[in-house]
């Protein structure tokens, strides 16, 4: 089940280019200042003050990156092409608080691309208290717009299995790319 203004996409990427990227990933440094490891990619957002500005801009999205951005934009999944990317990565036992996206920092739309292992992700209104599961596959892009972005929360809780169709499954490592398109303070 999915929140209002949430859509998923199941095999938007095929193997090939899970490998691909994954293989990519692993060749650039990872920052270690959270509980997981994070690559920044545009500009870089700083997790304590949750805010971006003219001075977190690092450069460009590199070419692998931009493509994917540009296939996102022009499959009219944003309204203005990504210039944001965070890279997570999740070791069984890791996950992510919930949370809503940096709302004065980024813009309407956040699209993330699952890699590796899958896991549950869960969302909790913010209005109703209701809450949702959802599974995130390998090769998946979940897209977060409207309600499903700003008045859902989403997390994926800090545990090494996830119950998957009534059977337990061990978690491996996942990675994730969140794309998004920052607005600057001004």
């Amino acid at each position: 089940m999915l929140p209002p203004g949430a859509r998923y996409l199941p095999n938007y990427i095929d193997q090939f280019e899970e490998t691909a990227l994954l293989g990519q990933i692993d060749t650039l440094p990872w920052l270690g200042d959270l509980k997981r490891r994070v690559q920044h990619y545009g500009y870089r957002y700083d997790y304590k003050a949750r805010r971006v500005t003219d001075d977190s801009y690092l450069s460009p999205l590199p070419d692998w990156l931009d493509k994917l951005a540009d296939r996102i934009w022009k499959e009219e999944i944003f309204g203005a092409k990504p210039d944001q990317v965070i890279i997570n990565e999740y070791l069984p036992g890791q996950g992510i608080t919930a949370h809503v996206d940096c709302e004065p920092c980024f813009g309407d739309t956040i699209a993330s691309l699952s890699l590796g292992s899958a896991c549950m992700m869960e969302f909790s209104s913010l209005h109703s208290g209701d809450s949702l599961t959802r599974l995130l596959e390998p090769q998946s892009l979940l897209v977060l717009q409207g309600e499903a972005r700003f008045g859902w929360k989403h997390g994926i809780p800090a545990r090494k299995s996830d119950v998957i169709e009534q059977r337990m499954v061990t978690r491996e490592r996942r990675v994730s790319l969140t794309f998004r398109t920052v607005v600057l303070e001004r």
